[in-house]
């Protein structure tokens, strides 16, 4: 069964998904600072897309909600990478550093600013998606999560930082990020 999204950025036909809302967040426009991370533009560019898709789904934070959160990222966090590598050369590891390092804890704060309940989950499918797209087997663990019972609601997100080195501002203008909120057709 095919599940790729289509040209729109929604769930094909052949998928069992239903879209509730999607939102990207544009390569060239950096996402604003937030709180508790640092040295990495990968955890702002998650919850900015996931609030502007959350918003465009749900209007505003309120009651809790059985939503799932999956996130796919084939590249992950290079920044934050980068920064524990030259950290660990130095024997000083901020804590900080450590804390944002793992890709759930984005969604942990996503998940407790709007009030979702469901299973929360990082993936790294082996190929980015294409800008604009969600990978596949993103939208698979969607299906499983909406037909297992997990969840009514799923926020899928696709993130991918540039890579990292000494052009690192401009590596910051091609993050991209996309995100959809799907429930069972």
């Amino acid at each position: 069964m095919n599940r790729r999204m289509n040209r729109t950025g929604h769930p094909s036909r052949a998928s069992r998904l239903r879209t509730l809302a999607t939102a990207h967040w544009p390569p060239g426009e950096p996402p604003p600072p937030l709180p508790g991370f640092s040295a990495s533009t990968f955890n702002p560019l998650v919850a900015a897309v996931a609030e502007r898709c959350l918003a465009a789904g749900y209007g505003e934070p309120g009651e809790p909600r059985r939503t799932a959160l999956l996130l796919a990222s084939a590249g992950g966090d290079r920044a934050t990478a980068l920064a524990i590598d030259t950290a660990a050369a130095g024997h000083r590891m901020p804590p900080l550093l450590f804390f944002q390092s793992n890709p759930n804890a984005v969604l942990g704060h996503v998940a407790a600013r709007w009030g979702l309940t469901g299973p929360v989950l990082a993936i790294s499918p082996p190929e980015a998606a294409a800008p604009g797209e969600v990978p596949p087997d993103a939208l698979e663990l969607a299906e499983l999560l909406l037909a297992d019972g997990d969840a009514d609601h799923v926020l899928v997100i696709a993130a991918e930082q540039a890579e990292q080195g000494e052009q690192a501002e401009q590596n910051a203008q091609a993050d991209r990020a996309t995100a959809v909120l799907v429930s069972a057709a």
